[in-house]
Parts: structure tokens; C-alpha cells; sequence
């Protein structure tokens, strides 16, 4: 499949004036797209459509979906990848008229509300007193989110090589015993290394990266029976659960078929 990589410059924040509250920008992209790390004068709101999506930020890998934006402040260094077909929507905060809702990247839940309130701005022709009205409830809504897809990759000399090999085959099976078995270790010290590294447990960690893998993977059309035996899950129904316990949502919500 054709692959195409995108470069844009690293703007610090302010850099260019933006004298815009909110500015809206989407596209379908029809390959497989890379975006070289880049960052904005502005602040950014990256969310979906359709389909799924992913930013890069150091070792933190984020999945954004239509139900789970990622905020993106200004002059935050980030690359990013999309599936072909993938429907994206930025919507960009002038650095000078919006406060950052964080100093960092965090999750935004892309509620019904905020998402009636994006599209209205998009609406050609729209009043400047309705676009103020609409912006300020924006600015209203928008919060982080507690729940996220993302995983932080580890980079200690003794949780990359589970790193490694589970990014790269999330069907690996190999519990935590046996990767204490393999490195010479005990649990407790995989585990330990594990929450002070990542924030969360062995278990959730696997998890997420599952599930990453796995919508990237239902956005290009498999069955979910496929993806969950390409995940590691002994069947569709266990994939299933742990799949909507992980981000909230059912595998079929990303299949290109799917309408709500």
C-alpha cells in the first residue's frame, strides 16, 4: 500500500501570529500517512471522524478516535500517523485569545456536545456573534479526560526487550512469570519496574498496546475474530471484553462498515 510522509516545520508558541480563536481543518487521507515530528504555534485538538489515528510525543504513544481527542499545546514537539481512508479533524486554538486546558498532551472526551459545537463552527456563512457564542461554550466544555489510550514505552535496559517484542507481536502470550523466568528477575522487580516506568501494571500495559495494534487493524476492514487471534486472545468474546474495558467502546466501532 502506498505510504506517504508529510513534513511541517516546529513552530515555538506564538511563533507566528494566529489571531483566530478557533480554526477548524479535516481531511480523508487516502494512504497510509506518516507526519515527521513537527509542532504548532497554536494549540491543537486532533480527533476523528472516522477511523483512528495516532501521535507521538517522546516515548508516549497516543490512539485517537471518534469518541477520544488528544489536546495538543503549542509548541509541543509530535509526530503522527493515520490509516488510509481515516477521516481526521484539527481543530487549532489561537495561542493568543486561548489559555492551554494543560501544559502537557492530555485526552479530551469528544462528547456529543463538544462535537455539535466543533461542526457548527464550520458552518459557512455562520454570524461573528453566533461563531463567539458557539467558541465560548467550546472553551467551556473542553476538559481532560481520566480515560486514555496510551502507552508509555518503557526504555530501561530490563522492560525493553518485553517492550519490544509485544509492540511488535501483540499476540505474544508470554505472561509476566515467564518474562521474569527469561531476563534472570524476579515478578516483583517486572512489576515494579513496570508501574514506575509506565504508570500502570504489566497486564494494562499489554492491554493497551492490544488494543492499539487492534484498531488499526479493524479500521483496515478485519473481522473481529481475525484481529482478536492477531491480539492474542483466544476468542472473539474475551477480545471483546477486554477491548471495551480498555477504551470504551465495542471493536465494531471501528470497522469501516460501521454506522451509529
Amino acid at each position: 500500500m502506498t505510504r506517504e510522509t508529510r513534513s511541517l516545520p516546529a513552530h515555538a508558541p506564538g511563533a507566528v501570529d494566529t489571531p483566530f480563536v478557533i480554526k477548524g481543518y479535516d481531511e480523508v487521507v487516502t494512504h497510509d500517512t506518516l507526519w515527521d515530528a513537527h509542532s504548532h504555534p497554536f494549540h491543537e485538538l486532533l480527533w476523528n471522524e472516522r477511523g483512528a489515528s495516532s501521535a507521538v510525543v517522546g516515548e508516549r504513544v497516543w490512539t485517537i478516535t471518534p469518541a477520544l481527542g488528544l489536546w495538543m499545546p503549542a509548541g509541543t514537539l509530535h509526530s503522527g500517523s493515520a490509516a488510509a481512508g481515516t477521516w481526521f479533524r484539527a481543530s487549532f486554538f489561537g495561542f493568543r485569545t486561548t489559555s492551554s486546558i494543560s501544559d502537557t498532551p492530555v485526552a479530551v472526551e469528544i462528547t456529543p456536545l463538544l462535537r455539535l459545537l466543533l461542526e457548527r463552527l464550520g458552518e459557512p456563512g455562520l454570524a461573528a456573534s453566533s461563531r463567539a457564542a458557539t467558541e465560548a461554550l467550546v472553551l467551556d466544555v473542553l476538559a481532560p479526560s481520566p480515560r486514555e489510550l496510551l502507552v508509555q514505552v518503557p526504555t530501561s535496559g530490563l522492560l525493553r526487550p518485553i517492550a519490544d517484542a509485544v509492540r511488535e507481536d501483540p499476540g505474544d502470550r508470554r505472561t509476566l512469570a515467564d518474562w521474569a523466568s527469561e531476563l534472570g528477575v524476579s515478578t516483583r522487580t517486572v512489576t515494579r519496574a513496570f508501574s514506575a516506568e509506565t504508570g500502570t501494571s504489566f497486564v494494562r500495559w499489554v492491554a493497551t498496546v492490544r488494543a492499539q495494534h487492534a484498531i488499526g487493524l479493524l479500521t483496515r476492514g478485519w473481522d473481529v475474530e481475525s484481529v482478536a487471534e492477531q491480539v492474542g486472545y483466544r476468542s472473539a468474546s474475551a477480545f471483546g471484553v477486554a477491548f471495551r474495558r480498555t477504551t470504551g467502546l465495542t471493536p465494531g466501532t471501528f470497522r469501516p462498515d460501521f454506522t451509529p
